[in-house]
């Protein structure tokens, strides 16, 4: 315990001393200091006064308890506000000394772009340089040796400062890929044109065989059209005096049908009476047969109906007879029910006469809320 804390009392705690004694433990030499106090003496409790002491000095540690803990709370309520006033003092110091920061190194930041930005651009220029020896098409040796030609006249020197040499090997690269493929294109374009020279010649020397064939057609056309031409005439001539013979065979073809058709039509005429005699006795047999079977029709529908009428009559008869039955059955079911249900009665004792009575009225329904289980 320090010096300070041994010299105060109870009675000294304030705002200003409570930092030294509101501490782990600081509060128990004041609990000792109250039972030296106040705990020495042993009043009597036979008396009034003994009573009366003991009652005094127990307000008397309820005096001092809030002589203690007055101060405390007060000193408590205090330190509660410090983390807030902590904490702000500390964001406006961090935001203040963030500033600071990217102010000095502002410079430093500044250049970092900048030179990030200078990187970039060199980069850039190498893949362009790189490039221009790609094409997206197959292109020709005039596009290649334009190419190349701008290519030469990409400067390599100080300006690309540490990419000096990656540009220069990016550019001889890019030259020889460049002057590889304008000897490939050049080969490739003069066996083209060799092509498409052989290519001519044989058409043309096609050209002038199919002129040939074309004009040696053309008279052997002319010699078949002349033949053609002669051999028709002499067919026409062989036509006409064929055509003058068959006229001739014709006309006494035609005489001797003539005949014969008139022949046919005198026979045929003939024939035809005899089939319409024929069908007229075959009509007349048909209409008695059909007559027969009319009649035939109509009787065995008459017997039908007849038969239809007597199985009706006959089912009738019979449902009559199986109702006025189960009438007749029915009536004996109830007699013989009744009965027995008036035996019973008089067998309990009712006379004859009155069970009867009784029996025929529940049976009339004349009685109320009384029935015979038939």
């Amino acid at each position: 315990m320090s010096e300070a804390q041994q010299v105060i009392t109870i009675d000294d705690i304030s705002a200003d001393n409570a930092p030294t004694i509101f501490v782990a433990g600081g509060l128990s030499r004041f609990v000792d200091a109250v039972k030296e106090e106040l705990c020495g003496e042993v009043p009597d409790l036979k008396t009034k006064k003994g009573r009366d002491r003991i009652a005094s000095l127990s307000a008397k540690v309820s005096t001092r308890k809030a002589s203690v803990e007055k101060p405390g709370r007060d000193y408590l309520r205090h330190i509660k506000t410090l983390p807030k006033v902590v904490e702000d003092e500390l964001r406006e110091f961090v935001l203040a000394m963030n500033a600071l920061r990217d102010e000095v190194r502002n410079p430093l930041t500044e250049w970092e772009t900048a030179d990030k930005a200078r990187k970039a651009a060199h980069k850039d220029g190498i893949q362009r340089i790189e490039d221009m020896a790609l094409f997206v098409e197959t292109p020709t040796a005039a596009h290649v040796a334009q190419a190349i030609a701008s290519l030469e006249l990409v400067a390599i020197n100080d300006d690309w400062d540490e990419f000096i040499t990656d540009a220069a090997q990016a550019k001889d690269r890019s030259l020889a890929t460049l002057r590889t493929l304008l000897a490939d294109r050049t080969k490739h374009e003069a066996e083209l044109a060799g092509i498409a020279q052989f290519n001519a010649e044989q058409a043309k020397r096609d050209q002038e065989a199919r002129d040939a064939e074309i004009a040696r057609q053309a008279v052997e056309r002319a010699q078949r059209e002349a033949e053609q031409k002669a051999q028709a005439e002499r067919e026409a001539a062989a036509k006409r005096e064929q055509e003058l013979i068959d006229q001739a065979a014709q006309a006494k073809r035609d005489a001797e049908q003539k005949q014969r058709d008139s022949d046919a039509a005198a026979e045929n005429q003939a024939l035809q009476l005899k089939l319409a005699a024929e069908r007229e006795e075959r009509q007349k047999l048909q209409a008695e047969q059909d007559r027969i079977a009319a009649e035939q029709r109509q009787a065995a529908a008459v017997e039908r109906a007849r038969l239809d009428e007597i199985s009706r009559q006959e089912q009738q008869a019979a449902e009559a007879r199986r109702i006025a039955e189960a009438r007749e059955a029915d009536k004996a079911h109830i007699k013989s029910v009744c009965l027995a249900a008036q035996q019973a009665m008089v067998g309990l004792g009712i006379d004859e006469a009155c069970a009867k009575a009784v029996i025929i009225l529940i049976h009339q329904k004349r009685i109320p809320a009384i029935s015979i289980a038939y």
